[in-house]
C-alpha cells in the first residue's frame, strides 16, 4: 500500500508502507527516511539542491552500490514472457506461475538487490494499467532496500507505427501515435517536435518512465543506413533545431509541475544519441554488427556531425539547459582521434569522451554506452548475441578491463549490462594503478551525475504513479488528436500530375494486394511471407467505394515501402567464397554495384581488409512493390495511379515515377491520415528533410560523411527532389521554412 504525505508549499511524499521507510518531521515539514535511520540526511532533504543531495548520497554508497547505479538493465517486457530475455516467477514460467502480469520477475528482484541496478529499460507492456502497477511494485521493492534509492525506468521511442513497434505499448492498450522522427523533421517545424516531447513526457511519466533513450540526432549523411528514418535527416542545422525542441519538450516542467530550474514532475530525462554521430558508416553499414563497425570521413566532415549536439542538444532554449544524458554510438570513428591516434569504439575513446565531449564541449551530464559493448564479440559476424560489440578492443582485454577502460575514458554508465561484478573488478584494477582515493572519487563523480538525474525529477520524494490517472492520461483524446494532426503535417507530396489530388469522396478505388516473400528483420528474426491488403479496407470505405476490378475503378491506390535491402553483408556470399560484403540498394530492381569503390576505406585484419563489393548484385526483399505499381498502371490504362510511399530511406524513384499520377510520402502514418490527405480534408505541407537520389551511381559516389552531395532525382514535371522540396495543392512550396533551411544548407 502506498501512503502519501502533503507538505505545505512543498512536495507530496509517496512511500510504500511495507518498505520500512518512515516519515521524519522537522521544522513543520515532512521528509522520507529513505535509509531508515531516524535521521534527516542531506540526500533526504528536498529543500537542498540536487547537487548537494547527490554528493551526500554518493558518499554513503558502497562501491558495489555505485557499480549497480552504473548498470543499465537488459530489455524488460511486461509480463516477462514476452521479451527477449528469459524470465521466471517463483522459479516457474509466467504461464505456469499464475502470477499477475505486473508482478516482478525473479530476475528483476535479483538485479535490484544483488546487483543494485536502478536503471531499467522497458520494452513492450500489455497495457498502461499493467505498466503503472508494475512500476509501483518495482519502486516499492527498490525503496525497501538500503538507502531507498528509487528506480529510473526508461524507454526507447514508443509513439510511432513501424520502426519502434517493438517498444510500443502493446496488447490493445492505447498511446498517442505520432510520426517517426523523420516525419517530425519533414514538418520543418521545431515547435511540433517540442509539442511531441511535451505530450510524450506526460505519457511516459504516467507509465512510470522517467528517461527517454532519444532523440537520435545523428545526421544521416549516408542514405543507405538502416537507422536513417529514425533521425531528423541529413541536415545538421535542421537536426539541431528539431533535437533541441524535442529535448526541451521532454525535459521541461512548468507551473506547479516545476520543482526547480525547469525540472519537475512532468520532466523526462532525454538521452541524446549517438555521440559523435553514427550516420557515416562505410557504404551505409551499421555498427550493431562487426561488418559495419567503421564510420568513415572521406569528405573530412567530422565537425558537422557535432552540430546537432553542440548547437542543439547541449544548447537548449528551456531552463534545463542540455540533454541530461548522451549515448555514444558503437562505431569506430576512423581517423578522428587527434590526440592518441586510436581507432576504437566511440565510448572507448578517451579523446572523444574526455577531451572532446567533456573538456572542449563542456558536457558534464551522464555518458552511457550503447548496449552490450563490453562482452566478447559474437562468433557469427551477422548475429547480435550471444556476445557484444567491443569494437577496437576485441582482443587483449577481459570484460572487466573493458569496463575499466570505459571508466577512464569518461563513461558513467554501461548499457545492457546486468552484472556489477565486472565494474567492481574494474574498480580494483584502478585501485592498483591509482590508489583507493582516486578510484573512490572517480566512482562518486559518476554516481553524482546519475543521482542528479533522478533527484531533479522528484523521484526520491514520490516515484509512484496513480493507476487511475495513468489509464485516463495515456492515449487520451487530446494527445491522440495532437499526434494525428502531427501526422498530417508530416506528409510530403512529391508528385501531383495535373493536380489530380485531392479526390472527392465516394469515388471508386482499386487497391492491389501486396505480396512479400519470407525474410528476416534486421536482427535476424524470421518474417513470414504475406499476401494481403496493405491498408485497412474498412477505413478506406469511409472515404471511397472499394472495388476489386480495375476496370470499374476511377483510380488506383498502391501502398509500397522504400526498398528493404541487405544490411551490407551476406552469409551466402561468404559461403560461396566471397568476402561476405555486398551492396545496400535503394532501388527495387536487382542492383549491380558497378560504381562502388575498388578498395574500401576501412578494413580489419580480423575479418577482411578490403571490403569492396564492386560488381556484386543484390535484390531487395520487397522488389514486388515495383512490379505492383507497374502492373497496376497496366491494368488501369489511362486512369490515375496514386502511390502511397512509406519512407525509411531515400529511394530511387526513377523506376516507377512515370507510372504514378501522384506520389504521397509518409514517415509513419495511420491509414486514416492517408485518406484525409487524399480527399483534401488536409493539405500536404511537409518538405523532404533529405535528398532523393537520381540513381544508385550517385549513391555510390557520394561521401558517407557529407550531407547534400547527391545528384537528385528530377521527375517528369521537371521537379528536383532535393532537400526542402515538397508540394501542396498549389504547387511547389516556397515559404519561410524553405527560405531559412535552403540558406543554412547551401542547397
Amino acid at each position: 500500500m502506498i501512503g502519501y504525505v502533503k507538505n505545505p508549499g512543498g512536495p507530496t511524499l509517496g512511500y510504500s508502507k511495507d518498505s520500512g521507510v518512515g516519515i521524519i518531521y522537522q521544522d513543520g515539514l515532512a521528509f522520507k527516511d529513505l535509509n531508515k535511520d531516524g535521521i534527516l540526511d542531506k540526500y533526504e532533504d528536498w529543500r537542498l539542491s540536487p547537487e548537494e543531495r547527490a554528493k551526500d548520497l554518493a558518499t554513503k554508497m558502497s562501491v558495489a552500490q555505485i557499480a549497480g547505479l552504473m548498470l543499465y538493465s537488459k530489455h524488460q517486457s511486461l509480463p516477462g514472457n514476452k521479451g527477449w530475455n528469459p524470465a521466471t516467477y517463483g522459479g516457474k514460467s509466467f504461464d505456469e506461475s499464475g502470477a499477475m502480469p505486473y508482478e516482478l520477475t525473479d530476475q528483476q528482484r535479483q538485479f535490484l538487490t544483488g546487483d543494485h541496478i536502478r536503471h531499467v529499460l522497458i520494452t513492450s507492456v500489455e497495457s498502461s494499467e499493467i505498466a503503472a502497477k508494475w512500476s509501483n511494485r518495482l519502486q516499492a521493492y527498490a525503496e525497501s532496500q538500503p538507502l531507498g534509492i528509487p528506480a529510473n525506468n526508461s524507454s526507447d521511442p514508443r509513439h510511432g507505427l513501424d520502426a519502434s513497434a517493438e517498444f510500443k505499448v502493446a496488447g490493445g492498450s492505447k498511446i498517442s501515435i505520432w510520426p517517426e522522427s523523420m516525419g517530425l523533421a519533414a514538418s520543418f517545424e521545431p515547435e511540433l517536435a517540442r509539442q511531441f516531447g511535451e505530450v510524450a513526457a506526460q505519457e511516459y511519466r504516467a507509465l512510470g518512465l522517467t528517461t527517454a533513450l532519444s532523440p537520435q540526432v545523428d545526421i544521416a549523411t549516408d542514405p543507405r543506413w538502416f537507422r536513417f528514418g529514425m533521425t531528423f535527416g541529413e541536415d545538421p542545422q535542421l537536426s539541431a533545431d528539431m533535437g533541441r525542441a524535442y529535448i526541451d519538450g521532454f525535459q521541461t516542467s512548468e507551473g506547479e509541475a516545476e520543482i526547480a530550474d525547469g525540472w519537475g514532475y512532468n520532466s523526462v530525462n532525454a538521452m541524446v544519441k549517438h555521440w559523435p554521430g553514427g550516420g557515416s558508416g562505410e557504404a551505409g553499414r551499421d555498427a550493431h554488427f562487426a561488418y559495419g563497425k567503421y564510420a568513415v570521413y572521406p569528405g573530412s566532415n567530422f565537425e558537422q556531425h557535432l552540430i546537432p549536439f553542440t548547437e542543439g542538444a547541449f544548447r537548449l532554449n528551456g531552463k534545463t539547459g542540455k540533454a541530461s544524458a548522451v549515448m555514444p554510438y558503437y562505431t569506430i570513428s576512423c581517423g578522428q582521434d587527434k590526440k592518441n591516434g586510436e581507432n576504437v569504439g566511440n565510448s572507448y575513446s578517451s579523446y572523444l569522451i574526455n577531451d572532446l565531449l567533456r573538456e572542449q564541449v563542456g558536457y558534464d551530464g551522464v555518458v552511457c554506452t550503447d548496449w552490450s559493448i563490453t562482452h566478447d564479440e559474437p562468433e557469427d559476424i551477422t548475429k547480435l548475441s550471444p556476445g557484444g560489440r567491443s569494437w577496437g578492443v576485441e582482443d587483449g582485454y577481459t570484460v572487466a578491463e573493458r569496463h575499466y577502460r570505459l571508466l577512464m575514458a569518461g563513461v558513467d554508465q554501461f548499457g545492457g549490462n546486468d552484472q556489477a561484478a565486472p565494474i567492481i573488478e574494474a574498480y580494483h584494477i584502478g585501485v592498483k594503478e591509482y590508489g583507493e582515493a582516486f578510484m573512490r572519487k572517480r566512482f562518486e563523480l559518476s554516481a553524482v551525475r546519475l543521482l542528479k538525474n533522478m533527484i531533479r525529477l522528484g523521484l526520491f520524494e514520490n516515484p509512484y504513479v496513480q493507476v487511475e490517472e495513468t489509464v485516463a492520461k495515456v492515449g487520451c483524446d487530446a494527445f491522440t488528436k495532437a499526434g494525428f494532426e502531427a501526422q498530417l503535417k508530416s506528409f510530403v507530396l512529391l508528385k501531383n500530375e495535373d493536380g489530380i489530388l485531392p479526390f472527392k469522396k465516394q469515388k471508386k478505388v482499386y487497391i492491389p494486394r501486396r505480396k512479400l516473400p519470407a525474410s528476416t528483420n534486421w536482427i535476424g528474426l524470421p518474417i513470414p511471407a504475406s499476401v494481403g491488403y496493405p491498408v485497412k479496407l474498412d477505413i478506406v470505405r469511409e472515404y471511397f467505394e472499394v472495388t476489386a476490378e480495375p476496370d470499374e475503378a476511377d483510380f488506383a491506390l498502391v501502398f509500397i515501402e522504400s526498398p528493404r535491402s541487405t544490411m551490407g553483408y551476406s552469409k551466402a556470399d561468404k559461403a560461396a567464397g566471397g568476402t561476405g560484403y555486398v551492396p545496400i540498394s535503394l532501388q527495387y530492381a536487382p542492383y549491380t554495384a558497378e560504381h562502388a569503390r575498388e578498395t574500401s576505406l576501412a578494413g580489419d585484419p580480423r575479418d577482411v581488409l578490403n571490403r569492396t563489393y564492386k560488381g556484386k548484385t543484390v535484390t531487395v526483399t520487397n522488389a514486388g512493390d515495383l512490379d505492383m505499381v507497374l502492373e497496376t498502371k497496366r491494368l488501369m490504362k489511362d486512369k490515375p495511379v496514386i502511390v502511397s510511399l512509406a519512407l525509411a530511406n531515400p529511394t530511387v524513384l526513377a523506376e516507377f515515377e512515370g507510372a504514378a499520377s501522384a506520389i504521397l510520402a509518409n514517415f509513419g502514418a495511420e491509414d486514416r491520415a492517408i485518406m484525409e490527405l487524399i480527399t483534401g480534408a488536409a493539405e500536404p505541407s511537409g518538405l523532404l528533410p533529405f535528398q532523393m537520389p537520381a540513381d544508385m551511381k550517385t549513391v555510390e559516389e557520394q561521401q558517407e560523411d557529407v550531407p547534400h552531395d547527391l545528384a537528385v532525382y528530377i521527375d517528369s514535371a521537371g521537379h528536383a527532389y532535393d532537400f526542402t522540396y515538397g508540394l501542396n495543392w498549389s504547387g511547389i512550396i516556397q515559404d519561410a521554412r524553405t527560405e531559412k533551411y535552403k540558406a543554412l544548407s547551401g542547397t
